[in-house]
């Protein structure tokens, strides 16, 4: 049987293509099978003198444009065609690939060995912007104001939009929600090489290192209250520097938070200890809703509401709070914001998120698989963070001090 293999990723721009090409590179190389991904972005970057930032360059009318980004891609399938003749396994051609016909061109062209079509889809707005954010701090947009960055990126999108066709009568391909990790369709013959692992990788959860983190005191802590938006005590601020100075000397592009001060105000000093780093606050990370409890001290809500008090103890996990929500009802949102999380961010690079006490125990529940009535019980101090690697080869967790 043939065990090289070409891998071709399909989609509109800021779908995920490149991370998820990343994913499987270096979920592959685990096993020692030796991949490299042949990026047309990247190559038209070093290839090309004129910044390419501006969409023009990607109007199907600049027919100047049409050519170079032609003969960048004949390139890279050459490129990838004399890797997989010189000892590689696995070659990722990492680029939009939308049309129908430029796909038919790549399979006349590397027609020696089998080739799989992986296609990213994400309709989600909030995520696409978010990720076109991302796309524009990269230096090919740095001389560009955000605005004027935002707006070519948005009508390179549009340029490439008409010609687009989906996945549908190749041999072999994957359509994959990329945000969700959720395989769409799969139309796959016998005969290609790694299939199985590179489905797996595909609808897994992987993630190299990510440091879990607890916002600092406030002054709601010291009153035993729950939810409400406190602001960090001197206490707090301390240990938000602390953290800045244990993390000083790694590099965390992203920090991701709650739309909440103390995990903003935590997230500042580290961020600002980092030559780069951008903080996103996630709604879907915001602490537990107490509804008519909130802002109330555990003894005030068993002075006030003893049915409450005693239904939340005898089942914490499941019980909610009356036009509030529960540990079990805010899994859903959990769920979705570590999916934007591993969407935004490279599962090889240094991850960040800074959350609360229940947020943090369900996050963790994730990945640890915890019986859920213990979920409600997970150790989460302020004078910790949890490290957390998950792969599809292993699993560690560690709970570290920081001073």
């Amino acid at each position: 049987m043939d065990n090289k293999l070409y891998i071709v990723m399909v989609g509109l721009p800021a779908r995920g293509k490149s991370t998820t090409a990343n994913k499987i590179k270096e979920d592959l190389r685990h096993d020692s099978v030796r991949v490299k991904i042949f990026n047309n972005g990247d190559l038209r970057r070093k290839m090309v003198n004129n910044n390419t930032s501006i969409a023009e360059f990607f109007n199907p009318k600049n027919r100047e444009g049409f050519e170079i980004r032609e003969r960048i891609a004949e390139i890279n399938l050459e490129s990838a065609r004399n890797y997989l003749k010189t000892g590689g396994d696995v070659a990722i051609l990492d680029a939009t690939n939308a049309s129908k016909q430029r796909r038919d061109k790549i399979r006349s062209i590397l027609n020696d060995h089998p080739i799989l079509f992986i296609e990213c889809v994400n309709d989600d707005e909030e995520i696409l912007n978010a990720s076109v954010l991302r796309k524009i701090e990269t230096p090919e947009f740095s001389h560009l104001s955000v605005e004027e960055a935002i707006r070519n990126f948005n009508k390179r999108i549009s340029y490439y939009t008409p010609i687009y066709r989906p996945l549908k009568d190749e041999p072999n391909f994957i359509r994959i929600n990329s945000l969700h990790k959720t395989v769409i369709r799969e139309e796959v013959k016998n005969g290609v090489p790694y299939y199985d692992q590179i489905r797996d990788f595909l609808v897994t959860d992987s993630i190299h290192h990510l440091y879990l983190i607890r916002h600092g005191e406030t002054f709601f802590n010291i009153e035993n209250r729950i939810g409400g938006d406190s602001d960090l005590t001197e206490k707090g601020l301390s240990q938000a520097r602390d953290l800045a100075e244990y993390f000083s000397n790694r590099e965390i592009p992203l920090i991701f938070t709650s739309q909440k001060k103390r995990t903003i105000q935590t997230a500042e000093p580290i961020s600002a200890r980092q030559k780069k780093c951008t903080i996103i606050p996630l709604a879907e990370f915001n602490e537990i809703d107490s509804g008519i409890c909130e802002s109330m001290s555990y003894s005030e809500i068993r002075e006030k509401y003893p049915p409450i008090y005693a239904a939340r103890k005898k089942d914490k996990y499941h019980y909610s709070y009356p036009e509030g929500e529960g540990y079990a009802s805010m899994k859903e949102r959990i769920d979705h914001g570590i999916n934007k999380v591993l969407y935004l961010s490279d599962s090889s690079s240094n991850i960040m998120i800074i959350g609360h006490r229940a947020v943090n125990r369900m996050i963790l529940s994730h990945f640890l698989f915890r019986r859920e009535e213990d979920v409600p019980y997970i150790y989460i101090p302020q004078d910790k963070f949890y490290y957390i690697s998950v792969t599809q080869n292993r699993k560690f967790f560690q709970l570290k001090k920081y001073k």
